[in-house]
């Protein structure tokens, strides 16, 4: 099997070739170019023809987001940014970006090769398996749907990860303030997702916010699991629906984790909710997703065609965990569907 070609595009000399030693040492990667600014990366692509290509935001002579907007209508290609703690890294992600990486502020060369190892390294290698067109279909995707739900007794749960942003978006801007309270896990570093709450918030109808411990769910309201080194699970108390956030290890190699809060909605809630697991790496969500199926939930995953990586909902297909299959565009009015017969 031939090593995923990577193009480098940073403008930091010293971070850049740290990028390519490192990168360099696993065998699965060969750096086939670096660039400097964006002029210099559309060379490269067409002189190297990457497999994938590691893109600073900020750039010389043209930003990395502006780069992305010309670059994937003409080279579709699979890229993973490297962003300090800031809201354009959902720009990028809107424009076509695989998927994103935080840059460290860190101040040893240790702890950068740490980063880019278990970071970076997992990211590229991730990305090289995204199907880049489905990423363009989500972020040209406009259409409207119009839907009601007759009761809000109820709530929704959604996981996702790798291209989970966007198909987070493309559902949710389809609900109306009638729709039950939504809980919601997206593999997202610290920071991030506070930020990614505020651009939901502004984009959508309902109410987004990151959750925190005591949070209620409320007809028309997401609550998006932090990022970091805690868990977000459903809790019933006084007759409401809250929710806990509480540190805890890793599961599935994540935390927060789509498991644990999967498995909570199947304890609290039962036949009360109704799951959706979307594109991302890995399993993660799939046992918990089996656990809302068998506790009475209605599930739903999405399909291959429109994944941008078909991992968490085959993994969740393959145990018996999902009953509907759909088009990303099909997931909001299955979901309205489901409400309206319960």
């Amino acid at each position: 099997m031939r090593p995923i070609r990577v193009l480098i595009v940073e403008d930091s000399i010293v971070f850049r070739e740290l990028l390519v030693q490192n990168l360099s040492k696993d065998p699965a990667i060969q750096v086939v170019g670096t660039a400097r600014d964006p002029f210099e990366a559309r060379d490269a692509i067409l002189a190297y023809k990457p497999d994938v290509m590691t893109l600073d935001v900020e750039l010389p002579r043209m930003n990395g987001i502006e780069f992305l907007r010309k670059l994937i209508p003409q080279y579709p290609l699979p890229v993973v940014v490297i962003s300090s703690l800031s809201d354009k890294v959902f720009d990028a992600l809107n424009a076509g970006a695989v998927d994103f990486v935080a840059k460290p502020a860190v101040s040893s060369r240790l702890q950068l090769e740490d980063f880019i190892k278990n970071e970076l390294l997992v990211k590229i290698k991730i990305a090289s398996t995204a199907k880049i067109s489905n990423i363009k279909k989500m972020v040209m995707s406009e259409e409207e749907q119009h839907l009601s739900v007759k009761k809000n007794d109820f709530l929704v749960a959604i996981g996702a990860s790798t291209g989970g942003t966007e198909a987070i978006l493309a559902v949710v801007k389809e609900f109306g303030t009638d729709i039950p309270g939504i809980v919601v896990v997206q593999h997202m570093p610290p920071g991030f997702t506070q930020m990614y709450a505020k651009r939901l918030n502004d984009q959508c109808r309902i109410h987004v916010k990151e959750a925190e411990t005591g949070d209620r769910l409320m007809p028309g309201h997401m609550l998006i699991a932090p990022g970091g080194d805690r868990h977000m699970r459903l809790v019933k108390l006084n007759g409401t629906y809250q929710v806990e956030i509480r540190s805890g290890p890793k599961v599935n190699g994540h935390c927060p984790s789509v498991d644990v809060l999967f498995e909570s909605v199947a304890k609290v809630a039962g036949s009360n909710a109704v799951g959706i697991i979307l594109t991302g790496m890995g399993g993660d969500g799939a046992k918990g997703l089996l656990a809302m199926r068998n506790a009475g939930a209605k599930t739903i995953g999405q399909d291959e065609s429109t994944c941008v990586v078909y991992g968490m909902p085959k993994v969740a297909y393959d145990l018996g965990a999902v009953q509907y299959q759909e088009k990303l565009s099909d997931i909001p009015r299955r979901t309205y569907s489901i409400l309206n017969k319960m």
